[in-house]
């Protein structure tokens, strides 16, 4: 919630997010804008129960987030990982390329670079190009930016690009660092960290510590890569569990 937005951020695969809603207290009927992080139906498939009880709110989105995504699930096993078509045709999604600022408080930032590598657990996602599987480069990604009394909050899904990378674009179109930011960071590994892996997230840890920020995050990051990064950031960077309420 800020001063004049209610937002919902993702909202799961399934009608999950209503009864979440409801534990906590939170009346989705009141939510004016609904946000999509990227095209992947394990953020966006609840969007379809979303709009059955609040027709009213705007769904932004990328427009390539209605593109088709695949993940490699090893011996060229290819698994539909994209938005479910009844998500795609909802009326009140409003599809953007690239980044719109909505109002004075919030704006949408995409057009991410790939200066740093994609995190290792990104390479398995795929998308359809000339009728090939290749590499996903997470075009569909975006990020919302909300201004709060002069002050910066990023929030991300789940960071395919990379923090650093998405780091990189807020500092290109703010010309400073972010207050704070919410963020998985897809370091999840199912088969477990080797050298390199651990040896990339210490070094993500040692350059997100050099900015003048507070990071949140949970999801995709893993309970082990954050122990890692908060081995070498302290309390700078903070994990998010479901159900936890923040306040600013």
């Amino acid at each position: 919630e800020t001063g004049k937005h209610k937002i919902l951020m993702d909202a799961g695969d399934t009608d999950l997010v209503l009864k979440n809603a409801e534990l906590l207290g939170v009346d989705l009927s009141t939510v004016d804008i609904a946000f999509l992080s990227h095209g992947h139906h394990d953020h966006g498939g609840g969007l379809r129960y979303f709009a059955q009880m609040n027709s009213t709110a705007k769904i932004y989105m990328q427009s390539s987030a209605a593109g088709q995504y695949f993940s490699d699930e090893l011996g060229n096993v290819f698994k539909y990982i994209a938005l479910p078509e009844e998500v795609k045709a909802l009326p009140q999604i409003e599809y953007v390329d690239g980044s719109v600022k909505i109002d004075d408080e919030l704006e949408i930032m995409a057009g991410i670079g790939l200066a740093h590598p994609l995190p290792s657990g990104c390479l398995r996602q795929k998308m359809i190009e000339g009728g090939e599987y290749v590499q996903d480069d997470f075009r569909h990604e975006q990020c919302l930016v909300v201004t709060q009394n002069g002050k910066h909050f990023l929030f991300s899904g789940c960071a395919h690009h990379g923090i650093l990378n998405i780091m990189d674009r807020f500092r290109e179109v703010y010309g400073k660092d972010p207050d704070y930011v919410f963020s998985g960071m897809h370091m999840m590994k199912q088969a477990g960290y080797d050298e390199a892996d651990i040896a990339n997230i210490e070094e993500t840890a040692r350059r997100l510590q050099m900015t003048d920020t507070v990071y949140y995050t949970g999801h995709c990051t893993s309970i082990a890569g954050f122990e890692i990064m908060q081995g070498v950031m302290g309390d700078q960077i903070r994990y998010m569990h479901c159900g936890d309420t923040l306040a600013f």
